[in-house]
């Protein structure tokens, strides 16, 4: 038995999400499918955490145990040779057992992608969000200021039906950025509730929309409580952009 550790990019548009579900098509889904077939027995797929349906990726890792000898080239090509071409397996690496995709993240960077013009070119459109309205990325960025740091953020989550006791999480990093006619929204994070990056997104193109000061966020946050006030973006401008682990001597 080998465990092997994969980072894997896809192109969200098709799937119903990450995880496996009954009747539905899933990323997990298309990987345990293409690993049974090599493996000739069921292999599970551990993800370093789910994207909601729509939601894209750079860099998703996951890992999974086969009894079958591969070298991580050939276990590459075979993988892409078996899964659907809006999933690709970009790097395969050999890892002890000891390593977990999902327990030993140290943390994720997602980006939110909107395109802020009135006009949007077609081929943007299942990867950023059109606003053509203004945005006021100075009021973005001071609202994104006071939501770094360690705070409860349960007033930016969604009912996923999930009973989360702790909903306290740390952003090391909220930035907005600018480039012309793109505005990217750069959350890393040591974990991240439902839906979070998309409230919190949701959140700052109201402030930059002027329908919220930024000056309400810290008494939003405060609340602890969901409500309209803090919309959830589309999931389509959404990209898992990475992940990154604890050192060996932590993964004990």
């Amino acid at each position: 038995m080998s465990r092997y550790k994969i980072t894997v990019g896809y192109d969200g548009t098709h799937y119903c999400g990450w995880q496996v579900q009954p009747n539905v098509v899933t990323v997990q889904g298309c990987l345990e499918t293409a690993l049974l077939r090599l493996e000739e027995q069921p292999v599970k797929v551990h993800g370093s955490g789910r994207t909601d349906q729509g939601v894209h990726a750079v860099g998703q890792v996951a890992h999974f145990d086969i009894e079958k000898p591969f070298t991580e080239q050939t276990l590459w090509s075979a993988l892409n040779a078996l899964i659907p071409d809006d999933i690709r397996v970009m790097r395969v690496d050999s890892v002890p057992f000891a390593f977990h995709a999902r327990k030993h993240t140290r943390d994720k960077t997602y980006r939110y992608f909107i395109w802020n013009r009135k006009n949007m070119p077609p081929t943007l459109r299942l990867y950023q969000l059109h606003v053509p309205e203004r945005l006021d990325i100075d009021a973005m960025r001071e609202a994104a200021m006071q939501l770094q740091g360690q705070h409860d953020f349960a007033a930016f989550t969604s009912n996923s039906r999930v009973v989360v006791e702790d909903t306290v999480r740390n952003l090391f990093e909220l930035q907005v950025r600018k480039s012309g006619s793109e505005i990217t929204i750069v959350v890393r994070g040591d974990g991240f509730l439902y839906k979070m990056v998309r409230a919190l997104t949701g959140w700052l193109l109201r402030v930059g929309k002027g329908e919220a000061d930024p000056s309400e966020t810290e008494r939003i946050l405060q609340s602890n409580v969901r409500t309209a006030r803090v919309p959830t973006a589309p999931a389509r401008g959404l990209f898992l952009w990475n992940v990154r682990y604890q050192k060996k001597r932590e993964q004990r």
